[in-house]
């Protein structure tokens, strides 16, 4: 049996609420949130396709390639996790949103308000404004009040001590879509500040291991070094996209497992995610195809020899870095010229000029040992430099 699918836009989250709602009960057809427009939200919008009956919600995801995927996730799915997560933050209550209500961490804030029965605060869309994020902290009536973010979001907070305070009135507070660095992590831990460091992807109707351990139901395991993540919260596949669905989705010992395309380790019950087995890199919380933005540098006059590695960085995670030659064009040049076709979380922040770029046997560039260069250049700040 199938459902119908609708466009449902993401401007007003409240108004999308009452529309997932209805998907999750299965009184309305399922949804895929969209950004929507500014100047009004519009009715929900009929796609013309078919889903199978247990779909609620379709997510679409640029995925590590930059290609569009469409992920389906189950109504159970989407349930599942979110009692899951309540399990571990010892109850339900009122959620504080923050994050953009058409991805996966939004639409679970609005998924946990529903299967809590409360009505979540709205922080205004658009670029993240703290001040705004205190004021609306207030209006949080609940005994037990939650939000999710990411690394960004928080490190801005704690820049002004209205920020601390509006995280203080938080009893959990949910931080992911990148690896958060350790300066971030050991500030929070030093403030006693309630945060669950949170793994996981819209393949797994989001976060499903938080600080390390699996959440109720959830099974991990490390196959050939890549992390597989199995239990109810798992996606129902792609929609439209069989082939990409049989490699990502197996089945084995009984369980159907996701494999994340994660490196990282799982001993005595913790998981630590390493890096990823694509050249994909998380800045800001959107993902960055290091390859994408390679092709697009290379495209650059006397830059067709250029390599394009990645750098960590205290406040967006990890950010690209552009290692060349000689003398080539500027970095806001290369900056502008990514941000033009892949968006600005693409933009380089840093140009490291070389006299000859360091190269394997078989002559291609030897990425590990360009890597090191750069941590050394970049510690002694002989590279032009740029916020991203």
């Amino acid at each position: 049996m199938t459902r119908p699918l609708t466009r449902v836009s993401a401007t007003d989250p409240l108004e999308l609420m009452v529309e997932l709602r209805r998907a999750l009960d299965r009184s309305g057809p399922a949804i895929t949130p969209v950004p929507g427009a500014d100047d009004g939200t519009g009715p929900p919008e009929p796609t013309g396709e078919e889903v199978p009956q247990p779909v609620g919600v379709v997510v679409e995801t640029s995925g590590s390639t930059g290609v569009p995927k469409r992920v389906a996730l189950g109504c159970d799915a989407l349930l599942a996790s979110a009692a899951a997560s309540a399990t571990v933050l010892d109850g339900q209550g009122q959620w504080l949103l923050a994050l953009p209500a058409h991805y996966i961490a939004g639409i679970q804030v609005l998924v946990r308000s529903i299967a809590a029965g409360t009505t979540p605060i709205v922080v205004p869309q658009g670029r993240f404004d703290p001040a705004a994020f205190a004021d609306a902290s207030k209006r949080l009536t609940a005994e037990r009040r939650f939000t999710s973010l990411v690394p960004l979001q928080l490190s801005r907070l704690l820049e002004s001590r209205a920020g601390l305070l509006a995280l203080r009135r938080f009893d959990g507070i949910l931080v992911g879509g990148q690896a958060m660095p350790v300066s971030l992590r050991a500030r929070v831990e030093q403030l006693g500040l309630p945060i669950y460091r949170t793994y996981g992807s819209s393949e797994t109707s989001g976060g499903c291991v938080y600080n390390g351990v699996p959440l109720p139901g959830v099974h991990v395991r490390v196959v050939d070094g890549e992390v597989e993540l199995a239990g109810p919260m798992l996606a129902e596949g792609y929609l439209g996209d069989d082939e990409l669905t049989e490699r990502t989705f197996v089945v084995d010992e009984g369980l159907r497992w996701y494999r994340t395309g994660d490196l990282g380790e799982f001993e005595d019950g913790v998981l630590r995610v390493t890096g990823r087995a694509d050249n994909v890199i998380i800045s800001g919380g959107v993902n960055v195809s290091l390859d994408r933005v390679e092709r697009v540098v290379r495209g650059i006059p006397d830059l067709a020899e250029s390599v394009v590695v990645p750098v960590a960085d205290d406040r967006w995670g990890e950010v690209p870095v552009v290692v060349t030659v000689g003398r080539h064009p500027e970095l806001s040049d290369i900056a502008d010229a990514v941000a033009v076709a892949l968006g600005k979380p693409a933009r380089p922040a840093h140009v490291v000029r070389l006299d000859a770029m360091p190269t394997l046997p078989s002559g291609k560039p030897d990425r590990l040992a360009i890597v090191a260069i750069v941590a050394v250049t970049l510690g002694s700040e002989d590279a032009q430099t740029a916020e991203p």
